[in-house]
């Protein structure tokens, strides 16, 4: 009977791991395991989706990009799509970019750019470039990706506008990373996926609160409804997530994560590029409305308080000699362990990810927070200027 008794300090510790495990479990059910309940439905014909496909302007930024739109743009330009244009706004002519934009624009007459001007200061130039790119547009439903995006199919815009129906005026797409190696693409890879899992989770669960720019497509009126970026026109950025955060609600967003509407982004190479898109991301986060925001650090908290309370359990029961104890921390970790393998790999099959996630799972589900931590340290000691226009 002893090996049933319990000290209030394993006692104490066991609900606490228990309560933080039922919390992790239902945030990977309810919000983590959208996508793949989305692709389950969609398979079995459960998805609405509507039979019009409307005018379309595609709207792509590009920042000294001659290498990227040589390789990636004959993709987008080449879409099995009625009628759509793509609008490149060149931002910056010490590369190539111009002419071989002019250039491609002999063969493709549904290709248009124009330029940022040199002379444009005290503005976001990404938030110019693109408005820009709206005020040249014909047509009512506007696509959005950048230079470096490959479209992984030329089903790409049929698929998108499939879900633009008459109340829809957002659509969130998945944007993956290209297969690289090294320790870290995985880390770069893993974040994208479990991020893309949390903000499309929420829009999936139908509290929509922010979408990235690389594979996104809402209404010309909605933009000018809302007055472009004025809401936060101080701001270097937050033309992608806190545009959608201030204009996203559950009745006009909609999602599309077939894997033939993924764009895809070549591996990163730098730690540096990875680590300044990552704090430009969490300097503007912190401006989200809605309750989201505190969800998904409460889902962070527990994750962290889960691994600490289960840890100590153990410890504590190997130290005591109370097996059962310890061995109750570890059942609840491995079952928490394969609650989230199956779940995200499952989710990763579905997106087309060539990495799954197993023995180097435990490893990224702690970096991946203390990464988060890091990014928001560095906006607290970075000066305000560095994420104010320019």
């Amino acid at each position: 009977m002893e090996a049933f008794t319990f000290d209030h300090t394993e006692k104490i510790l066991l609900v606490a791991t228990g309560i933080l495990f039922i919390t992790q479990v239902l945030y990977y059910f309810c919000l983590y395991n959208r996508i793949h309940m989305r692709s389950r439905a969609t398979k079995r014909g459960d998805t609405h989706f509507t039979q019009e496909l409307p005018p379309i302007s595609v709207i792509i930024c590009a920042r000294e990009e001659s290498e990227n739109l040589r390789r990636n743009l004959s993709a987008v330009l080449e879409q099995d799509y009625p009628q759509f244009e793509v609008i490149v706004i060149n931002d910056g002519d010490t590369d190539e970019s111009e002419d071989y934009l002019t250039l491609l624009e002999e063969k493709y007459p549904h290709l248009y750019h124009s330029f940022v001007p040199g002379s444009s200061r005290y503005i976001s130039r990404k938030k110019l470039a693109i408005t820009l790119g709206i005020k040249a547009s014909k047509h009512d439903w506007l696509v959005f990706t950048d230079a470096k995006c490959l479209p992984q199919s030329n089903q790409w815009l049929r698929l998108m506008a499939r879900n633009f129906t008459s109340r829809t005026q957002v659509v969130l797409g998945y944007s993956g990373y290209e297969r690289g190696k090294g320790w870290l693409h995985k880390r770069v890879c893993f974040d994208n996926l479990f991020t893309s899992m949390r903000y499309l989770g929420f829009a999936l669960a139908g509290s929509p609160y922010m979408g990235i720019g690389r594979n996104l497509a809402y209404r010309k009126e909605l933009f000018y409804q809302h007055k472009g970026f004025s809401a936060h026109l101080n701001l270097q950025r937050g033309d992608d997530d806190l545009f959608i955060n201030h204009v996203a609600t559950p009745e006009n967003t909609r999602v599309e994560t077939d894997v033939n509407a993924i764009v895809r982004v070549q591996p990163v190479v730098r730690a540096k590029d990875w680590r300044e898109e990552k704090i430009s991301y969490a300097s503007t986060s912190r401006l989200y409305h809605g309750a989201q925001r505190w969800l998904a650090g409460l889902e962070t908290l527990t994750r962290l308080a889960f691994y600490g309370t289960w840890t100590a359990t153990l410890v504590i029961g190997i130290l005591n000699f109370h097996w059962l104890a310890a061995s109750i921390a570890f059942l609840l970790f491995l079952l928490r362990f394969a609650t989230q393998a199956v779940i995200i790999n499952h989710t990763a099959k579905d997106l087309e990810e060539k990495r799954r996630y197993y023995f180097t799972l435990p490893v990224f589900d702690m970096l991946q927070p203390v990464q988060s931590l890091r990014w928001k340290l560095y906006c607290l000691f970075r000066k305000k200027s560095d994420f104010l226009r320019k």
